[in-house]
């Protein structure tokens, strides 16, 4: 499998799973999402997908700061409809790295590490996602701005060749490589983070 390198460069996400550890799957729970897991649950990667994991990131820290999240103990709440825009890629990233998920989740074992009915949409907020702890109810609100990070002027005449089918091999193979070098800067370019991403701590 080939991907860009920068992939593997991205700052990993370490989380504590209570249902992985006590069914075994991970030692003592302890895991890590990484961004390329990311990609290949949505299916592309963009600033899209990498605001998505950076909110997850910032805010997970904000919520947990030295200690490990716990995944599946985390509500992830959405300010807009699941239908709306790109709401449902942000939440869907988020959710996998919080372990949570709507109705038709993983209902527990014996009442506890639910995973069902831990996304909302529709919630009213200053930001775009909350993240909220079922232990404390701490919760953090995010939101996300990559417009200081500006595409290459060639990508939009680019795209508009590709998707009409007039791009050659060599144009659609440098169209990707401009496409994901916008993302490598959003993810890696760490001194800008702090103007990506709004925290809210509730």
């Amino acid at each position: 499998m080939t991907y860009p390198a920068f992939f593997d460069k991205v700052q990993p996400i370490a989380l504590q799973d209570p249902l992985s550890n006590f069914l075994g799957a991970f030692e003592e729970g302890k895991l890590e999402i990484t961004y390329l897991e990311c990609v290949k649950l949505a299916g592309h990667s963009c600033p899209t997908v990498a605001g998505a994991y950076l909110m997850a990131l910032h805010g997970l820290q904000a919520l947990y700061g030295d200690t490990l999240p716990q995944r599946g103990e985390i509500h992830v709440s959405m300010r807009d409809g699941e239908t709306d825009g790109v709401t449902g890629v942000i939440c869907n990233v988020i959710s996998f790295i919080a372990g949570a998920n709507g109705a038709s989740g993983f209902k527990g074992l014996n009442g506890k590490m639910s995973r069902a009915n831990l996304v909302s949409y529709n919630v009213a907020m200053e930001g775009e996602v909350k993240l909220t702890r079922k232990d404390t109810n701490q919760s953090v609100t995010l939101s996300y701005d990559s417009s200081m990070i500006p595409a290459d002027p060639m990508m939009q005449p680019l795209m508009g060749k590709a998707m009409q089918g007039m791009a050659s091999d060599e144009e659609k193979k440098e169209f990707g490589r401009l496409w994901q070098a916008r993302v490598e800067k959003i993810l890696l370019s760490t001194e800008q983070w702090d103007r990506m991403i709004t925290i809210i701590k509730g």
